[in-house]
C-alpha cells in the first residue's frame, strides 16, 4: 500500500491556477503611462515588487493601480519596513513616498485581527483623503478596512465606524487624539505608527498632540517618518521616540529634475494681466495657482473666471464638504485651474498638473519646494512660474541660495517639450464619474469653491485637450500698467510673459 501511495504522489502534479502568467494576465491594469520619467524615479537598483516577497493579493492591487517597478525610495524603504524597524526617510516630492510606507504597512496587517493595526498621520484633510484612497486601492484584494478621520466632519460618524472593524486609520492629529482620548479609537495593540510630511507634523502646533497620540501605542511600536525636508525638530523627536531608526536620504539635490523654473518681474497691479497672458500662451493640462492669503485666493479666482477660464478655488476657511468636493472634482479633471493657499502644498498628487504658478511668491524655501512639487509628479515634466515684484527680490535670492537652484527669467516662448505631453488624455486619473462640461453655463463664482464654465471653455474629461490650453475667445486682463524696472540686473524683454512690458532701470 505504501508503494502504491508513493507511486501516486510521484505521478501527481500540483496544479496552480494562479501561476505568474495567469494571475498577471487577469489583472485590470490601467493604460500604461508612456510619459518620459527623470532619474528621480528611474535611478533604481533594478528590483521588482516580486523581490519583496509580499502577498500576491497586495501585488495584484499594486499592479492594478498602474505601478510597474518600485521607485528608489520604495526600494530603500519597503524591505526595511517589513522587518518592523523604525525608519526616518527623506526623499523628493512626488517620488513615491506614500506607497513606500503604505505597501509594507498593508503587508504586515492581519485581516483576521479586528484590532486597529496601523495609524497614518498627515497634516491636512485633503492629504488624509488621498492617502486613505491609496490604502484602499493597493489593498482592495486583502480584505482590509481603512478609515479616514479628520476635523471638520461629524464625530458621531467616526464613533459609529470605529464600532466595526478598522485595520488602518488615516487621519489628522487633532481628530485622532480626540478619538483616542475618548477611548473610541483603541491604539493599545497598534504596532505601526506612520507620519507623512513629518516636518509639518512636528512643527510646534502639532508636536504636543503627536506625543500624546504616541502614548496610546504599545512600547514596541514601529515608527516611520517621511518627508522632503527635515528640520532640527525632527532630530529631537527621533532621539526621544525612535529606537535605532534606519535613516534614508535620497536628497542629493532638493528640487525635482523634471521641473523647469522661471520668474517674471511684474508690478503688483499687472499680475492678473500677466496671468491672463500665461493662460493664453501656455499649453496647460491642469494648473495650480498659489496665493499667500485666503482673501487673495477668492479674489483671484473671481478674476480668473471673469477672464473666461475654468477655475476652482480652495482654502482653509471653506467648509470641509466644499473643500472635499473641490479636491475630488479637480483631481477628476472637471476644471483646468485651481487657485489655493498653502493648504494643498503638502503631498497632494494630481498627475495631470503640469504647471504651477506662484501668483504670490512664498516667503521661504520650504514652502517654495512643496509648492512647485505639485507638478512634475513621479519623475514627469512640469513647469513652475513665479510672479516676482520688487518686494520679493530678497526672498528670490534666499530661496535660490537655500535650494542650490537657479530660477531663470522667463523667455518669450517656452519650449513645450519642457512640460507638454503629446497625449494628455493618457495621463492617469482616478476612476471618476465626473460630469461633462455644461457648455451653456456662464461663469459665476460660488461659495463652495467651484465655478461654472463658459461656453467654448474646458472640455469634458476623457476628451482630447484643445491646443494652447483650449480656451475659446479670451477676454483681456482686468489690470493694466507698465512694469517697474528691477535692480537685480535689468531683466531681458523676454522676462515679461506678454513680451511687451518695458523695464526701466532705477
Amino acid at each position: 500500500m505504501g508503494d502504491n501511495l508513493s507511486e501516486q504522489l510521484r505521478k501527481a502534479t500540483i496544479k496552480d491556477d494562479n501561476t505568474d502568467g495567469d494571475w498577471k494576465s487577469k489583472l485590470q491594469a490601467p493604460v500604461k503611462d508612456s510619459r518620459v520619467q527623470t532619474e528621480d524615479v528611474t535611478a533604481t537598483k533594478g528590483l521588482e515588487f516580486e523581490d519583496f516577497y509580499i502577498k500576491r493579493e497586495l501585488m495584484m492591487g499594486i499592479f492594478e493601480a498602474g505601478f510597474e517597478k518600485p521607485s528608489p525610495i520604495q526600494e530603500e524603504t519597503i524591505p526595511v519596513a517589513l522587518t518592523g524597524r523604525d525608519i526616518l526617510a527623506r526623499a523628493k516630492n512626488g517620488t513615491g513616498k506614500t506607497a513606500a510606507f503604505v505597501i509594507p504597512t498593508l503587508e504586515r496587517i492581519n485581516p483576521k485581527n479586528s484590532k486597529t493595526q496601523a495609524l497614518i498621520l498627515v497634516p491636512t484633510r485633503e492629504l488624509a483623503l488621498q492617502t486613505s484612497q491609496v490604502c484602499r486601492t493597493l489593498g482592495k484584494h486583502l480584505g482590509i478596512n481603512v478609515m479616514v478621520t479628520t476635523g471638520g466632519t461629524g464625530l458621531k460618524d467616526d464613533i459609529i465606524r470605529l464600532g466595526d472593524t478598522v485595520h488602518v486609520i488615516v487621519g489628522t492629529p487633532g481628530r485622532v487624539l480626540d478619538l483616542a482620548s475618548k477611548g473610541v479609537a483603541d491604539l493599545s495593540e497598534c504596532p505601526i505608527f506612520v507620519m507623512d510630511e513629518a516636518d509639518k507634523l512636528l512643527s510646534p502646533e502639532f508636536t504636543v498632540v503627536i506625543e500624546q497620540i504616541l502614548a496610546f501605542h504599545p512600547k514596541d511600536r514601529q515608527v516611520m517618518l517621511f518627508s522632503a525636508t527635515f528640520p532640527m525638530i525632527v532630530k529631537e523627536f527621533k532621539d526621544k521616540n525612535m529606537q535605532n531608526p534606519y535613516e534614508i536620504n535620497l536628497m542629493d539635490e532638493l528640487t525635482l529634475r523634471g521641473i523647469t523654473q522661471y520668474y517674471a518681474f511684474v508690478e503688483e497691479k499687472q499680475k492678473v494681466h500677466c496671468l491672463n497672458t500665461l493662460f493664453q500662451k501656455l499649453q496647460i493640462n491642469q494648473s495650480i495657482i498659489f496665493c499667500n492669503s485666503t482673501n487673495r485666493v477668492e479674489l483671484l479666482a473671481k478674476k480668473i473666471t471673469e477672464l473666461g477660464f475654468s477655475c476652482f478655488y480652495s482654502h482653509a476657511k471653506m467648509a470641509q464638504h466644499n473643500r472635499n468636493k473641490v479636491f475630488h472634482d479637480f483631481r477628476n479633471g472637471v476644471s483646468r485651474n485651481l487657485v489655493c493657499s498653502d493648504l494643498l502644498t503638502r503631498g497632494i498628487d494630481i498627475q495631470a498638473v503640469n504647471v504651477v504658478i506662484n501668483f504670490d511668491f512664498p516667503k521661504n524655501a520650504e514652502t517654495y519646494l512643496h509648492r512647485i512639487g505639485r507638478s512634475g509628479r513621479f519623475g514627469h515634466l512640469g513647469l513652475a512660474i513665479n510672479l516676482i515684484n520688487w518686494d520679493d527680490r530678497f526672498n528670490l535670492y534666499k530661496i535660490e541660495k537655500d535650494l542650490g537652484t537657479e530660477i531663470q527669467a522667463i523667455p518669450s516662448c517656452i519650449d513645450k517639450s519642457l512640460y507638454v505631453y503629446d497625449a494628455p488624455e493618457n495621463i492617469p486619473r482616478p476612476p471618476s464619474n465626473a460630469p461633462k462640461a455644461n457648455t451653456s453655463d456662464q461663469d459665476s463664482p460660488s461659495t463652495n469653491g467651484q465655478v461654472n464654465r463658459r461656453s467654448q471653455g474646458y472640455q469634458a474629461i476623457g476628451q482630447q485637450y484643445p491646443p494652447r490650453g483650449g480656451y475659446g475667445q479670451q477676454q483681456r486682463g482686468g489690470y493694466r500698467g507698465r512694469g517697474q524696472g528691477q535692480r537685480r540686473a535689468p531683466p531681458p524683454a523676454s522676462a515679461w510673459p506678454n513680451g511687451q512690458a518695458s523695464a526701466t532701470q532705477a
